[in-house]
């Protein structure tokens, strides 16, 4: 769910109510199909390392050159120059190394987490945001958001239930992708008002890409199958999709309106999850993970009436 990618980016235009109500509604739907399209990467991945036994370091690499590949098309080479030309070099490498270890750490995780399991740790990401903004950026949350996201941490608590059974790596490697893709947000952020969304989501491909290929190829596993490849190759479509619609989702409709659909994603995991895996989500993740998206819908609520802490 590489959710919060560039909602920071260009504002809506003003429009009359009638058109307004037609962007919105565009907007909302571009995003819900971008949510699909995560899910289904989620979904792709977690078959080709559970069930197929690819390499994660092979899957993970195949994720970004595909989505590199994608966007150099969809620009055309001529596009290349513009999508190098980044004013703050620095923290585009920052930023890119966080969105590997977010995907690399998510991909792992999906192991032997359920999809429900690890969307439910994702969901907790905006809600780190929120508690690092402060220190990291100067956006300080007043008690009531403060509160919120006290209450998202007890619904991954409930959700994973420790105690039942011993927590497993795959959790701890979950929560670290998490905390890395707050991380990345925050920066999303701050590059928001420094270089076009497209330079940013350029990078952050690229690096992965370039510095990923020495251990992806070290470990490479050919596919025995064109159904293999046609996953693989699904990987870097699936995701440089979604990153398209999701951006052209904000660019129609303010952050705070489509924001709370984003939480679909948890329907869409569960689904894929039962139909492909057969893995029925528990009352303990249900109800975990209600209480974290309805901490972020709080949150949310709370940015669009700003000013009242």
């Amino acid at each position: 769910m590489p959710q919060d990618d560039h909602s920071r980016g260009a504002e809506p235009i003003a429009l009359p109510t009638g058109a307004v109500r037609r962007s919105t509604l565009t907007a909302i739907g571009l995003l819900m199909l971008a949510v699909l399209l995560f899910t289904g990467l989620d979904t792709v991945a977690k078959y080709l390392v559970s069930r197929l036994q690819i390499p994660l370091t092979q899957i993970v690499w195949l994720r970004f050159v595909g989505q590199t590949l994608y966007i150099v098309m969809f620009f055309g080479i001529v596009g290349l120059p513009a999508l190098l030309a980044t004013k703050r070099l620095g923290l585009q490498s920052v930023r890119s190394v966080l969105m590997v270890m977010t995907t690399a750490c998510n991909f792992y995780a999906l192991q032997t987490l359920r999809l429900d399991q690890t969307i439910t740790i994702v969901f907790l990401a905006p809600l780190v945001v929120a508690a690092l903004a402060g220190p990291l950026l100067g956006e300080w949350i007043g008690w009531r958001r403060g509160l919120a996201v006290a209450t998202g941490f007890l619904g991954v608590l409930i959700a994973m239930h420790p105690g039942s059974a011993p927590v497993s790596l795959a959790v701890f490697v979950s929560l670290t992708g998490m905390f890395a893709y707050a991380l990345f947000i925050l920066l999303t952020r701050h590059l928001s008002s420094i270089d076009p969304p497209f330079v940013t989501l350029f990078y952050s491909m690229m690096v992965g890409t370039i510095f990923g290929a020495p251990i992806a190829l070290r470990d490479w596993v050919w596919p025995v199958d064109g159904f293999t490849w046609v996953l693989l190759a699904s990987l870097g479509l699936l995701g440089g999709a979604g990153h398209m619609l999701f951006i052209f989702a904000y660019t129609r409709a303010p952050a705070s309106t489509v924001s709370p659909f984003l939480y679909v994603q948890l329907l869409t995991m569960v689904a894929c999850g039962w139909i492909v895996f057969g893995d029925a989500p528990d009352v303990w993740t249900l109800t975990g993970a209600a209480i974290v998206i309805a901490s972020g819908v709080y949150l949310v609520h709370r940015e669009r009436i700003a000013g009242w802490k």
